[in-house]
């Protein structure tokens, strides 16, 4: 069995970031992801992972999120970032 395809580490932590990210909305408020990015420090075969993803930053317009990726024993895998949007009255009832 080969590494894990880094697509699905990049996808769970953009979703446990969103999932933090969404937390800090208002009813009215929705948001969208304005950038990505992940560094890969080590290859995963079969592991148990965690992502915990956490706002840094959130001022009323953006915020800024990161996701730590370890393994099992607590070593880590990758480390994600991401800019996200908030949106507000019609772009928010778009999404």
């Amino acid at each position: 069995m080969g590494t894990l395809h880094g697509g699905i580490l990049c996808d769970v932590a953009d979703a446990a970031m969103g999932m933090a990210f969404v937390t800090t909305l208002k009813p009215d408020e929705s948001f969208t992801t304005m950038s990505l990015t992940i560094n890969f420090f080590r290859p995963v075969w079969e592991a148990r992972l965690r992502f915990d993803a956490r706002v840094v930053n959130r001022s009323k317009s953006t915020g800024y999120l990161e996701c730590d990726i370890t393994d099992h024993d607590g070593k880590r895998i990758a480390k994600a970032a991401s800019t996200c949007t908030v949106l507000r009255g019609d772009q928010a009832k778009a999404r």
